[in-house]
């Protein structure tokens, strides 16, 4: 019986992926429908096949956040990734990355075709990709900037963090390493490097110590005011 085939969308301008790029795509993903178009607003149409997997010109990434809702309701189970010629020299900061709406991952295209069509093949199973390029670029800018005080109206509540940050931390709280956080969500531990950065500035902690304090304290309240208000319905 045939895999029911899904479609990979590249949303490009002209010369971004050569025809040589589309062939190999499909000589890797039989199972694939691949469509290149250059109109952000053809990505919203509805296609035969589901989509699975969405290549997006850093370039247009902007004008593809401003029809975000379109795309998460007519496309619901794709993720969404960043096209990137070269990620030591991205465009956007992480945090503009991470905290976008729809971008899942990043993919440079100055890679080895063989590592560039693997990641495009964890993208397709669920996972999310980020270069250690792109990390370590942000952490040597946050080393260059001077150190600040964490002011307590400056931090964020745990509940302000993402889903899928909340999810990281709660791991790391029950004193789970990166590389088993990244084998229990499904992620590369790069992007388990770039949750925690985000977590820790987020929260205006110090470390992933202090934060997973701050989770466990916020667990504890919960509990207790839970405990209250079933005590309190006697």
């Amino acid at each position: 019986m045939l895999e029911a085939r899904r479609m990979l969308l590249l949303v490009t301008a002209p010369g971004v992926v050569s025809p040589s790029l589309v062939f190999a795509l499909e000589r890797e993903f039989p199972e694939l429908v691949v469509a290149w178009m250059d109109r952000i607003d053809v990505a919203c149409e509805e296609f035969i096949h589901p989509v699975a997997l969405i290549l997006v010109d850093c370039e247009r990434l902007q004008e593809f956040e401003k029809i975000s809702a379109d795309i998460l309701r007519r496309h619901p189970f794709a993720l969404v990734a960043m096209i990137e010629p070269d990620a030591r020299n991205s465009v956007y900061d992480l945090p503009q990355i991470v905290g976008s709406q729809l971008v899942r991952g990043v993919l440079p295209m100055n890679l080895r075709l063989d590592i560039w069509l693997s990641i495009v093949r964890l993208m397709l199973r669920g996972g999310e990709y980020f270069p250690a390029s792109l990390l370590q670029s942000q952490v040597r800018k946050a080393d260059a900037e001077p150190p600040t005080m964490a002011h307590p109206g400056n931090m964020m509540r745990i509940t302000d963090l993402s889903p899928r940050e909340m999810q990281v931390l709660e791991l790391v709280s029950r004193g789970l390493q990166n590389k088993q956080i990244a084998a229990e969500v499904r992620l590369s531990e790069n992007t388990v490097k770039i949750h925690l950065h985000n977590i820790i500035r987020k929260l205006g902690t110090h470390n992933r110590t202090e934060a997973a304090a701050r989770f466990r304290d916020h667990e504890t309240l919960l509990r207790a005011r839970a405990n209250d208000d079933h005590g309190g319905g006697r």
